[in-house]
């Protein structure tokens, strides 16, 4: 879409070079920004100049910058202790997207836009990520990507502030997992994404429920629960209003699919 609201593309080589202000807005990949209107926006701030590499592996893990493409992490291979790489392409599997949205699209667009399907939230918050973000002044802050999202389409982003990058723990990346997804639809947005990580001992069950909530919600277990144990927990966590209703499931549907496939993981890990 041509966006005719827009006046100026401005391509910084630093942060410190922006100049922020209402009516500006970070283009990443800009699979979202050109997809729709932005009656607010006159200018955009081009991310690509920053050079940040897509993924660093490091002792702490994996550091993913936000302007990493979605088919970059794709092709990631990570050190053979990392267990729960191959789950990066299940989540990618889990995308509503063409082939040109998969080589434009980037990890950082896909959190930010905080949607309750977006699949790249399911996957770094099952992951026990960890964004870092740039104020547009004062100092840099890390935020849980489970707290990061805070409902349909919002976070705790403030005015001008930039996700640098999300950080996947070598502890969580060396877990084994579970994943599992339904749509209304066969190529449907996500009604439910849940997946699961665990130790090999069977300690530190993690499970994340993702797309039948507004807001990926973390459930941590000391070891692997019964299903009676499990299903308690989702009931207690989750009330009756806490589940997302939309067109791709009433909150009855998505309640009643999060624990059959919660239970398929939790037998799949055992």
């Amino acid at each position: 879409m041509n966006l005719n609201t827009i006046v100026e593309v401005k391509r910084p080589k630093s942060f410190e070079d922006i100049e922020w202000r209402d009516g500006h807005a970070f283009l990443g990949g800009g699979t979202w920004l050109f997809s729709e209107p932005q009656v607010s926006t006159d200018t955009l701030v081009d991310l690509q100049q920053f050079g940040w590499p897509s993924l660093t592996v490091n002792p702490e893990g994996l550091e993913i910058a936000a302007t990493c493409r979605i088919v970059d992490l794709h092709d990631f291979k990570g050190p053979p202790e990392w267990k729960a790489v191959p789950l990066f392409d299940k989540a990618i599997d889990c995308f509503l997207m063409s082939f040109k949205i998969w080589n434009a699209a980037t990890v950082g667009g896909n959190v930010v836009m905080s949607l309750p399907a977006g699949a790249m939230i399911s996957l770094t918050a099952a992951l026990e990520g960890i964004c870092t973000l740039w104020p547009q002044s004062g100092k840099p802050r890390q935020v849980p990507i489970v707290d990061f999202v805070t409902g349909n389409h919002q976070n705790v982003l403030q005015k001008g502030e930039l996700l640098r990058s999300i950080l996947l723990p070598a502890s969580a990346l060396s877990k084994r997992f579970a994943l599992r997804q339904v749509s209304l639809t066969h190529f449907g947005r996500s009604a439910a994404l849940i997946i699961a990580t665990v130790k090999d001992n069977g300690e530190d069950f993690l499970l994340t429920i993702s797309a039948a909530t507004p807001r990926p919600m973390h459930l941590r277990f000391r070891k692997i629960p019964s299903a009676a144990e499990m299903r308690q927990a989702i009931d207690e966590r989750l009330p009756a209003d806490a589940w997302f209703q939309d067109v791709h499931g009433s909150a009855p549907y998505k309640r009643h699919v999060t624990h059959y496939l919660a239970e398929q993981i939790r037998a799949e890990l055992s």
